[in-house]
């Protein structure tokens, strides 16, 4: 559905083009969110692999609200150090879903468009469920480990250099360090897949 399309297209601009979020992006985005929500409910959507990749893309948009309700309360009675970090944590964990969703959407369409009979038994809303679990609980352990770091330093603990919890410590700091190459890396495949697409689709 154009609609469908339009989400799409704001969703690409506002985490992949973008330096940065800013106000007018995120109030569009959250508005975006909530109609493509109501919008998937509707008889008139087919349940594909597709639809459920956007729908947990638009559920991703919940962690933005809360994250601003979190910062007119603490803002209202005073926020300690964690619960600032908590507030970031959901901003960061909306972003990196949304971005690894957008690239799962890109690549979807890659294998619709160039592989549609031999992808077809990959498609499947089953599938497409699982990898947005999969995602969802990735982000979710890599922004557990982010909180905990937050609270030990704060507290001026160090984290834990053995053992395996210091293997997950040393994960989440090179997660962290990497973050900006990974968000480059995802534009640049984004860019290309969408370029292969769009070249394929032009008369020749």
């Amino acid at each position: 559905m154009k609609d469908l399309r339009r989400y799409l297209a704001l969703k690409y601009i506002q985490y992949l083009v973008l330096s940065s979020s800013n106000v007018v992006s995120t109030l569009l985005g959250l508005l975006g969110s909530a109609y493509t929500m109501v919008l998937l409910q509707s008889a008139k959507v087919s349940s594909k692999s597709t639809a459920v990749l956007i729908s947990s893309l638009a559920q991703a948009d919940i962690l933005v609200f809360l994250s601003l309700v979190s910062d007119v309360v603490l803002g209202s009675f005073g926020a300690s150090p964690t619960a600032l970090a908590l507030a970031r944590i959901l901003l960061t964990a909306n972003t990196h879903v949304s971005c690894v969703l957008l690239s799962c959407v890109a690549f979807e369409a890659y294998l619709i468009t160039f592989l549609p009979s031999e992808s077809r038994p990959l498609r499947t809303v089953r599938n497409a469920r699982l990898i947005s679990r999969g995602i969802w609980t990735l982000v979710a352990a890599e922004c557990a480990l982010f909180l905990m770091d937050d609270h030990l330093r704060a507290s001026g603990a160090s984290a834990p250099s053995s053992g395996p919890l210091g293997l997950l410590f040393q994960l989440s700091a090179l997660l962290w360090s990497l973050s900006y190459i990974l968000g480059i890396l995802l534009r640049i495949i984004n860019v290309y897949i969408y370029y292969k697409i769009f070249f394929s689709m032009s008369p020749r």
